[in-house]
C-alpha cells in the first residue's frame, strides 16, 4: 500500500510548503498615466456652483497624486501581495508567544461590520449611536463581573495606551493628596512587559526592577528592598511573560498597600486566568484588559487593538473622560463628562468600536462557564506542548523545573546553539519554509536564546502536533544540515533582508514622496 497522495506523505505529521515570491513592483510603479479603474461622477449641481474661493482650505491647488490603473491589475496587486503573507487565518499561530492570538470568530467580523457600527462618526450626536453606547456599557459590566473593578474606561487604543492611562491615573491620585513629591517611584518586574517601566517614565516616575528567583517568581525579599515610603505603585503583570504564575501575589500587593502605595494588574496575560482568578481578590487597585488578543479581537494592528483600563471606587475620579453612563429615568445611554479628570484624555474620541463588539459578542456567546473553559484549555494546550518541546534535543525551559506553567512558556535554544552553532534567529527563518511563524522579541535576553509558545484555546491537537512536528524537523536540521538553516528562508516570499538599512535613517523611505527624493542617493540600479 503507498502512502503518498500525489505529493504529499502522509505519514509525516507535517506539511511540505512553498510561499508564492512575487517580484511585485510598488503600486506608484505600476501607474500608467491615463489608465482607470472607475469614471467618478460629475458633481452636483450644487457642489458645482460653490466658489473656489470659499472652499478656503479644502481647495486643493494640484490634484492627488495617486495611481492610475484599471480595477483588474489593482485586483492582480493585492492578490500577489496577499500570497505573500503568512496570516493568523493561513496557519497555526501559536509561536507569537505573549500575543495570545487566537481564532476571532468571524460572526463577530460581520457584526462588527453592521453598517450601524462600521459607519459611526465619532461626532455623532449621542442620540444615533444608543446602541453603540449600550454595547460598550454592556461591555464595561462584563469586565467588572470579570475583574473585579468598579468603573472601566474603554479609551486606549491598546495594552501600552492601557498602562499609560494607568500611570496617569496614580499620577492624578498622587496629586489630590500632594504626595507627588513623595511618591516618585514604580516597581515592576522583568518579565512584566516594558511597556510598564516606559509609560511610568512618561509620566515622570523613577522605575524599580524586581527580578526572579530560582523558581521564577518575582523575589519577594527583593520587592521588600524595594519598597520604600517614595513608592507610588507596582506594575506588575501575573502570569508574567515566562508562563509562571506568582501565587504569592497577595503578600506582593500587601507590602505595597502598607507603604501607602497602588497596585496594578497588568491582565494581557489573562487567558489562564478567565473566571479562576479575580484582581479585586488579589489586592489590585487597577488592572486592563487587551480587548483584543483575550476578548477575540485579532492582536494589536490586525485589530485594531482596544485595552480596557478598570479601577476601584477610589479612583474612579481619576480616569480619564468620558466614561459610558446610563440614565434609568431617561432610559438612554450618554458620554459622561462630569468626573473630575473630565479633562484628561489619552486619546480622542472613545473606544474602539470594532473591538469593542467583537468582545462583547465572544462573551456573551460564551457566557461564564465556556469563559472558565477557554482558560482550561489554553493551560490544558499549554502544557501538552511544554511536555513535547522540553524532550526536544537543545531546548530547556529556564525556572520552576518540574513545574507546569500558565498560557505560556518561555524556551532557551542556548543548549541547541552551544552545540550545533544555529541559533533562535536563524531557527525563525527556516520555521518560515514549512509556513510556521516563531516570534522571539524577547529583549533583554534574560532567558538566552529565547523563543515563546502560546496555545490559547484555539487549535486542536492535531494543529499542535502539526507545528511541534515542523519545530522538531527543523531542530534535527540544525544538527544534520546546519548550513540549510543559516541560509533559510528557501521558500519564502523574501529570503534574506538587509538589516543594515534598518540603522540608518537616512536610507528609510516610508512614503513614495520619500522614496522619490532619496533614488538617486540610494536606490539608483547599479
Amino acid at each position: 500500500m503507498s502512502f503518498k497522495m500525489g505529493q504529499r506523505d502522509y505519514r509525516k505529521k507535517y506539511r511540505e510548503y512553498h510561499q508564492a515570491r512575487w517580484d511585485e513592483p510598488i503600486i506608484f510603479e505600476l501607474s500608467q498615466e491615463g489608465e482607470r479603474g472607475v469614471i467618478l461622477p460629475e458633481a452636483e449641481t450644487e457642489v458645482a456652483a460653490v466658489p473656489l474661493p470659499e472652499l478656503g482650505a479644502m481647495a486643493r491647488k494640484n490634484p492627488p497624486r495617486l495611481p492610475e490603473m484599471s480595477q483588474m491589475r489593482v485586483l492582480k496587486h493585492y492578490m500577489h501581495l496577499s500570497q505573500e503573507n503568512i496570516g493568523a487565518d493561513e496557519t497555526v499561530d501559536i509561536g507569537q508567544g505573549t500575543c495570545t492570538m487566537k481564532y476571532s470568530p468571524k460572526i463577530n467580523d460581520r457584526l462588527a461590520n453592521l453598517p450601524e457600527l462600521a459607519n459611526v462618526h465619532p461626532r455623532q450626536d449621542e442620540s444615533t449611536v444608543q446602541g453603540s453606547l449600550e454595547i460598550m456599557y454592556r461591555m464595561e459590566g462584563m469586565l467588572k463581573a470579570i475583574s473585579g473593578m468598579d468603573r472601566f474606561c474603554l479609551h486606549p487604543g491598546g495594552g501600552s495606551q492601557a498602562i499609560l492611562a494607568i500611570a496617569t491615573v496614580v499620577r492624578g491620585w498622587l496629586d489630590a493628596q500632594g504626595l507627588s513629591g513623595e511618591k516618585d517611584e514604580i516597581i515592576t518586574t522583568i518579565f512584566s512587559h516594558p511597556s510598564n517601566p516606559a509609560c511610568a517614565a512618561i509620566k515622570g516616575f523613577k522605575t524599580i526592577t524586581v527580578y526572579p528567583g530560582e523558581n521564577g517568581r518575582p523575589d519577594l525579599e527583593a520587592m521588600r528592598a524595594a519598597i520604600s515610603p517614595r513608592t507610588a505603585a507596582l506594575f506588575i503583570t501575573n502570569p508574567e511573560d515566562i508562563g509562571i504564575y506568582n501565587e504569592r501575589i497577595t503578600e506582593f500587593t500587601k507590602l505595597v498597600h502598607d507603604a501607602g502605595g497602588l497596585c496594578s494588574y497588568d491582565q494581557a496575560n489573562a487567558n489562564a486566568l478567565l473566571g479562576m482568578a479575580r484582581a479585586r481578590e488579589a489586592g489590585f487597585d487597577l488592572c486592563f484588559f487587551n480587548i483584543h488578543k483575550t476578548f477575540s479581537s485579532p492582536h494589536g494592528c490586525g485589530g485594531p487593538g482596544c485595552g480596557a483600563v478598570g479601577v476601584r471606587e477610589h479612583l474612579v475620579k481619576y480616569l480619564p473622560a468620558p466614561l459610558v453612563g446610563f440614565d434609568a429615568g431617561k432610559n438612554r445611554y450618554f458620554l459622561d463628562y462630569g468626573s473630575p479628570s473630565k479633562d484628561v484624555r489619552v486619546k480622542d474620541f472613545y473606544g474602539v468600536l470594532p473591538a469593542l463588539t467583537r468582545g462583547y459578542a465572544w462573551i456573551t456567546s460564551l457566557g461564564p462557564g465556556w469563559l472558565r473553559e477557554v482558560s482550561r484549555v489554553a493551560v490544558l494546550n499549554n502544557n501538552y506542548i511544554f511536555k513535547k518541546v522540553t524532550a526536544m534535543r537543545g531546548v530547556s525551559a529556564p525556572y520552576a523545573e518540574g513545574e507546569h506553567r500558565m498560557e505560556q512558556v518561555r524556551y532557551s535554544l542556548q543548549k541547541l546553539k552551544d552545540e550545533t552553532g544555529v541559533g533562535v534567529a536563524e531557527l525563525i527563518n527556516r520555521m518560515f519554509d514549512y509556513g510556521m511563524h516563531l516570534w522571539s522579541s524577547h529583549e533583554p535576553w534574560i532567558v538566552p536564546e529565547p523563543f515563546t509558545l502560546e496555545p490559547t484555546e484555539s487549535y486542536s491537537k492535531a494543529e499542535i502536533d502539526e507545528y511541534l512536528a515542523v519545530l522538531e524537523k527543523v531542530i534535527d536540521e540544525c544538527y544534520t544540515e546546519p548550513d540549510t538553516v543559516r541560509h533559510a528562508p528557501h521558500r519564502s516570499a523574501i529570503h534574506h533582508f538587509d538589516h543594515d538599512i534598518l540603522d540608518d535613517p537616512e536610507r528609510w523611505a516610508i512614503t513614495w514622496r520619500s522614496y522619490l527624493k532619496k533614488y538617486k542617493n540610494y536606490f539608483e540600479p547599479r
